[in-house]
Formats: C-alpha cells, structure tokens, sequence
C-alpha cells in the first residue's frame, strides 16, 4: 500500500512538472529530480547502496550525454550532407559510426557490471525496468501536454 501511495505521489509530480503552461521547455533538472526520486523508490535502495550505486549513476550518465554530443556533433552533421559525401568520407564516417557504438556498448557493459556490484543482479535488472518505466511516463506525460 505505501509502495503505491509512493507511486502514486510520483505520477502527481510528472503531472504537476508537465501541467505548468509556464515554460514550453521541458525543466531538465525537475526531470532529473523526479527520475532519482522514481529510481530510489522503485529500487528501494539501503543508504549503503544509495552511497555506492549513485555516483555509479552519474558518471555513466555523463558518459552517455558524452556520446550523445559527440554523436551530435561530429556525424549527424555530417549525414545530413550524405548526397555530398565521397565514398571515401562515407567510409571513414561509417568507421566513426562503428567506433562510437562499440565504445557505447563497453560503458553500458563496464556500467552494469559497477551496477551489479554495488547492489545486486537483481537490482541491475530492476534498474533498467525502472528507466524505461520512468521514460515511458515520461513520453505519455508529454503526449498528454502536447495534445492540450
């Protein structure tokens, strides 16, 4: 009962962060918020696990905004102008394209392995559920704003 309260609470917050007609933005650091908020409550971890998992946490998570810059910036730029790329630009492109998945796989590998670790395979596994529950609320939450 008081995990569904908590839930319950938590789906209040997604509402009250996207209702507000003030800013047409998402505000990123309530999200944040919100998202350690869901991930503590659905994980249910010790103080000792808060300790080690959270900055397990945040370093992948910079990790993960690393590539999503890098990916950003140095290769959607350059697909977009695909039609005037030479075969050999194409090539060395999809060489980039190849390198920064095999390096997303071996942070996201390194990451669960830290994960697992700090506190258990289990709640590794709950952790990924946990992340997609939150970003489908998320996704539905602004579907519903964007709808009004």
């Amino acid at each position: 009962m008081i995990k569904k309260n908590k839930l319950i609470l938590t789906v209040l917050l997604f509402v009250g962060i996207w209702g507000s007609k003030a800013q047409d933005r998402p505000d990123w650091d309530k999200i944040k918020s919100l998202k350690i908020a869901f991930l503590t409550e659905q994980l249910e971890l010790t103080t000792k696990e808060a300790q080690d998992f959270w900055p397990i946490y945040h370093e992948y998570e910079a990790k993960k905004l690393d590539f999503h810059k890098k990916e950003r910036s140095e290769i959607r730029k350059k697909i977009k102008g695909l039609n005037t790329l030479s075969e050999a630009e194409a090539r060395s492109l999809l060489s980039q394209i190849i390198q920064l998945e095999d390096e997303k796989q071996k942070a996201e590998k390194a990451y669960l392995e830290k994960v697992a670790k700090s506190v258990s395979p289990k709640k590794a596994i709950q952790l990924l559920r946990s992340e997609d529950d939150f970003n489908r609320q998320l996704l539905k939450q602004f579907r519903e704003k964007k709808g009004e």
